[in-house]
């Protein structure tokens, strides 16, 4: 995972390094290009002022013809030659390299070279002039080393500006992260968001606002609803239990109104063990217990299975305990044998009949092992009302308890499934 800033920056100085490496050959070129025009003036220039000055002097014929060889002898890069006054020739301007001759080591350069007509004394002369231009080697040198100093500093400035903004324009979007990763809708608290001046992060925050706000008030109306209608079935759910129970005793029943009444009662006993489990999470949620008592948890234990001795018993189910004495562990003891009792009601339920049960207690975790047929549906195991496996005789929220409590205790719960055997195991 990266910053996002650091997603931003990085296509940027790709960028930016591309367009430096080709304008090496740009500048190249465009200074090479600028040389040349102005060694090209210059040549000219020096053409005019050569043609002009001898004029001035207003030689005879042959004082001028040695003034111009004595010229060609001590003026290196130019050359005055007599031409015929019947040939036209056009001004030339070219580049040519070549040894310098007056060094014996070999060393090659660039001369930017005019050939054109000049007048003197009314006669016509070729005058040609060469000027030296700067090595291209070199020219190229200095502009890639100075384009990569400054691409060093343009690199150096971004990644200190990308910290410095991360931590500054960013800060209220962290800020409003953290915020975030506390919230907890169970406590039904609002975020108040820090003010910004940025209307992106202030777009998002007020859209946050209205959104939690709108969950706590869902989350509140669900939560009261399911409370009140625990609560309420309770009378309900007692009166008819107390009726079927007088109805059951009645000896005037036949066989099959006895077992419609029996039926009946059955669905009234789970109805009124999804209510009570229904009313415990909403308490749960509720935060309505209190986790700090110091619990026995191995006693807990061993009193869960005295009180399922007879459970055990009916399917023929061997039981083995290696538990840890004295362990003293913070959290609620009400809710602790809660979750002890249905994790082994679930173990009695998905084991066959003659197999086997293994309990293991240590510092650090409860683990319930029982034999079975094949791996129940993780994805289902812990949600209300789902079925994990072709079992429906449970309430469908034992599991689903048994994680709120952990959650609740700040514990964790987690199934496997190795060799034949479920694994459920509690960690504290």
């Amino acid at each position: 995972m990266k910053p996002l800033l650091s997603k931003t920056t990085r296509p940027f100085l790709i960028y930016v390094l591309v367009v430096l490496l080709i304008s090496v050959p740009v500048y190249y070129f465009v200074v090479d290009t600028i040389w040349k025009n102005e060694l090209d003036e210059h040549n000219r220039i020096i053409a005019d002022k050569t043609a002009y000055a001898l004029n001035q002097l207003k030689l005879s014929g042959d004082t001028l013809l040695k003034s111009i060889v004595l010229w060609n002898s001590i003026q290196p890069g130019t050359n005055i030659q007599s031409i015929s006054s019947s040939g036209t020739i056009k001004d030339s301007v070219y580049t040519i390299e070549k040894q310098k001759s007056y060094s014996e080591k070999p060393n090659i350069d660039r001369f930017r070279c005019l050939s054109t007509i000049i007048y003197i004394n009314n006669k016509q002369y070729l005058f040609t002039v060469e000027t030296n231009i700067e090595e291209s080697k070199e020219t190229i040198a200095i502009i890639a080393i100075t384009t990569i100093f400054f691409f060093i500093i343009i690199v150096a400035g971004l990644l200190v500006l990308n910290r410095k903004l991360s931590i500054t324009i960013w800060r209220p979007f962290r800020n409003t992260l953290d915020k975030l990763k506390t919230f907890n809708l169970n406590h039904q608290t609002k975020i108040d968001f820090d003010k910004t001046d940025t209307s992106e992060f202030e777009e998002l925050s007020h859209s946050l606002r209205e959104l939690i706000a709108h969950n706590i008030s869902v989350y509140k109306t669900q939560k009261e609803f399911t409370e009140n209608a625990s609560h309420e079935l309770q009378t309900p759910l007692a009166i008819l239990k107390s009726k079927l129970d007088i109805l059951l005793q009645n000896k005037d029943l036949t066989e099959r109104q006895y077992h419609i009444a029996e039926e009946m009662n059955k669905a009234l006993i789970r109805s009124s063990r999804i209510n009570k489990n229904l009313l415990l999470l909403a308490k749960i949620d509720n935060s309505q217990f209190d986790s700090s008592e110091n619990l026995k948890f191995d006693m807990l234990l061993q009193q869960s299975i005295e009180t399922l001795e007879e459970h055990f018993e009916q399917k023929n189910i061997s039981v083995s305990t290696t538990a840890v004495p004295d362990l003293s562990l913070n959290g609620n003891g009400s809710l602790t044998e809660i979750l002890i009792n249905n994790l082994l009601l679930n173990a009695i339920r998905h084991t066959l009949p003659n197999g086997s049960i293994t309990l293991t207690l240590t510092k650090s975790s409860f683990e319930v092992t029982n034999s079975g047929l094949k791996e129940l549906d993780k994805d289902l195991l812990f949600k209300r009302f789902s079925s994990a496996s072709a079992d429906n005789s449970g309430s469908g929220l034992g599991l689903a308890i048994i994680k709120e409590i952990c959650r609740f205790q700040k514990w964790s719960v987690r199934y496997r499934f190795e060799n034949g055997h479920h694994i459920f195991s509690v960690y504290f």
